[in-house]
This record gives C-alpha cells, sequence and structure tokens, in this order.
C-alpha cells in the first residue's frame, strides 16, 4: 500500500518537474534569466528523479524530491526574481506541492513511520 501510494505521488511529482521545466514560455516569464533557467534545471532535475523513484521504488527519491521542493520555495529569494508575481508564485507553488508529496510519501514509508512514532509518542 505504502509504495502505491508513493508511486501515485511519484508520478504527479513528475508532472510537476515537467510543468515547472516549461512554465517559463508557458506562463511568460521566459525574458527573466535566473527564473528561467532555475525553473527548467530544477523541473527537468524533479521530473528525473520522480521517475527513478517510480522505477526504482528507492525512499532516496523522496529525500531528494523533498530538498528540490525546499529549495524552489526559497529559490525566488535567493536568485532575486521574487519580484516577479507569476515566476515566484509558480515556482513556490510547485514546491510547496512537490515538498508537500514527499513529505506524505516519506510518512507513508513502515520504517520511517515506525521512526517517527517512536519520537512523537514519547
Amino acid at each position: 500500500m505504502a509504495s502505491e501510494m508513493r508511486r501515485w505521488q511519484d508520478w504527479a511529482s513528475f508532472a510537476l518537474g515537467l510543468w515547472l521545466a516549461v512554465s517559463p514560455w508557458i506562463a511568460d516569464y521566459a525574458m527573466h534569466d535566473a527564473a528561467t533557467a532555475n525553473a527548467a534545471m530544477c523541473g527537468l532535475a524533479l521530473a528525473l528523479v520522480a521517475h527513478f523513484g517510480f522505477s526504482c521504488d528507492h525512499l532516496s527519491t523522496e529525500w531528494l524530491t523533498l530538498a528540490g521542493g525546499l529549495w524552489l520555495i526559497a529559490s525566488p529569494f535567493a536568485l532575486g526574481f521574487a519580484g516577479h508575481h507569476v515566476a515566484t508564485v509558480n515556482t513556490m507553488a510547485v514546491g510547496l506541492f512537490v515538498t508537500l508529496l514527499s513529505a506524505w510519501a516519506l510518512e507513508l514509508d513502515r520504517e520511517l513511520g515506525r521512526l517517527w512514532n517512536r519520537l512523537t509518542v514519547h
């Protein structure tokens, strides 16, 4: 069951990564170099990691996806494109969804869930 849920989340992360990679041209913010490079590279990286997640079912891909999602949330401020509303909202929204999906998949993992329960019960 947990593996099936992670697989669904990997497909969703894959789709979000592909969207992010092409979004500068579809959402018309390709003229902002930092935002475009960030979206294209991070989007392709997310799609690639998600692909490995659903093809080899390895938990480390969820940690990489979580890190990528957190980077996307912070990147408009770190790279200086927070002033461009469309690029910022798009990047942060994808980052938030990817972070939530990967955190959910990590929570579903049996071993991590046991560790989490031990830490929170006591």
